[in-house]
C-alpha cells in the first residue's frame, strides 16, 4: 500500500508516478479529446497554473502509479479523504475507456467504479 499527498517531495516511487501520469495525460490528450477542467480551482492564478494544479491531484498520482506497477487487466483500488474533483472523475473516465481499465474509487461519500469510459456514479457525485 503507498500513500500519496499532493505536492509532496519527490522521491523514487513519486517521481515513477510523475512519469507515468505525464505519459497517460498526453495519450488521454491525443486519444481522448481530455482538456482539464480548472472551473473549480478558486485560486486567482492564470490558466496554465490551474491546469499545472489540477495535474498533480493525488488520486492522479495513485492511478498512474498502479498503472506503472500492475499487471496488465488488474484492478486499481483507491481510496480518498475528500470527494474527488471533477476533472479527477473525468481523467479516471478516460483512462478507463482509452487504457480498457477497471478502477473503484472510494472518497468522501460514495464508491465509484470506472469502467468503459464510465462512472457507476453516472456523473452524479
Amino acid at each position: 500500500m503507498y500513500t500519496f499527498v499532493a505536492g509532496e517531495n519527490q522521491n523514487e516511487i513519486t517521481e515513477e508516478a510523475y512519469d507515468k501520469l505525464r505519459e497517460i495525460i498526453s495519450k488521454l490528450r491525443v486519444e481522448g479529446g481530455y482538456v482539464p477542467e480548472v472551473g473549480s480551482v478558486l485560486h486567482d492564478i492564470e490558466e496554465e497554473e490551474k491546469e499545472y494544479s489540477v495535474s498533480r491531484h493525488s488520486e492522479k498520482l495513485a492511478v498512474a502509479f498502479g498503472m506503472a506497477r500492475l499487471c496488465e487487466g488488474r484492478i486499481i483500488r483507491r481510496v480518498k479523504n475528500l470527494r474527488v474533483c471533477r476533472d479527477c472523475h473525468s481523467v479516471m473516465k478516460l483512462i478507463s475507456r482509452v487504457y480498457r481499465l477497471e478502477i473503484l474509487v472510494r472518497d468522501r461519500s460514495r464508491f465509484h467504479s470506472f469502467r468503459d469510459g464510465s462512472c457507476s456514479c453516472r456523473d452524479y457525485w
